[in-house]
């Protein structure tokens, strides 16, 4: 009952923001995103009998060498949960995870971790779960990690119940040489405090509108694989999240002078047929 999985960590083209159930993590809106290989989240699990536990039946989550508690372990804990449920079993996990790539600076590392949780945990659990299915088990932990399970380009589905929201994957011949530079300009914030400002902005229902056009438009442009239209889709998209989400009650403004700095040198590069 021990399994070992790894997944890469996704960025948004058509991001997802706020959540219509934060228990469950149901998103107002479909999302798309791409994986980013070579990162990725290494993550093995093993479902303990009770001759196995050591101290007790106790759930041990470890990641990156250090003991996972409080808000962190329960995001954890409803991954760990619904494979149990799912398992009819009620075995306690020793469970350990590293990251190849720093965690909490925007590169997606809870859609890696937890979708290599969800895998690692349905594989040691015995259960025959299509990628679709398993996305529904990481989406407890993280809706991006629905879009992980499925990889490459991938899309989530809204809904209210686990038959609708799920990942499936998107066929794009994009995949085959697409290389991403990362930027990282340090500005911190709480994911699910945003998901809760951008919720409440008077901008969200226009962009919650404006969403199903976007995918309509991204699907299209990923089944031409045209760098050009799935690009400026996803710049355009960023800025009406970013949007959303710093006109929220707090009024976040996270850009930082070297975020415009970044915007304008991809618009010069780009002049330059870059």
């Amino acid at each position: 009952m021990k399994a070992t999985a790894r997944a890469h960590p996704i960025q948004g083209l058509v991001k997802y923001h706020g959540m219509r159930d934060p228990q469950l993590r149901l998103p107002y809106h479909d999302s798309i995103s791409v994986c980013t290989a070579p990162t990725n989240t290494t993550t093995t699990v093993e479902w303990l009998t009770d001759v196995d536990a050591e101290g007790g039946n106790q759930d041990t989550y470890i990641i990156d060498g250090e003991e996972v508690e409080g808000r962190a372990a329960e995001r954890i804990n409803m991954v760990v949960d619904h494979v149990r449920e799912l398992a009819d079993f009620d075995h306690a996990v020793r469970f350990e995870s590293e990251n190849s790539f720093p965690s909490n600076i925007g590169f997606g590392s809870s859609s890696s971790g937890f979708a290599a949780a969800a895998m690692a945990l349905v594989e040691a659990a015995g259960l025959d779960m299509s990628l679709p299915e398993i996305s529904t088990v990481a989406r407890r932990g993280s809706s991006s990690a629905a879009r992980a399970v499925t990889g490459a380009f991938s899309h989530l589905y809204a809904g209210l119940n686990d038959e609708d929201c799920r990942s499936y994957r998107l066929e794009s011949d994009l995949e085959d040489d697409l290389k991403i530079v990362a930027a990282h300009v340090p500005s911190y914030k709480e994911t699910e405090e945003a998901h809760k400002e951008a919720a409440e902005s008077h901008m969200f229902q226009a962009r919650v509108a404006h969403i199903p056009d976007q995918i309509v438009e991204m699907r299209d442009a990923l089944r031409e694989a045209s760098f050009e239209r799935v690009f400026e889709l996803a710049e355009h998209d960023s800025l009406s999240l970013t949007a959303a989400t710093m006109t929220g009650p707090s009024g976040w403004v996270y850009w930082q002078p070297e975020t415009i700095a970044v915007f304008n040198a991809v618009r010069e590069l780009r002049k330059e047929g870059v």
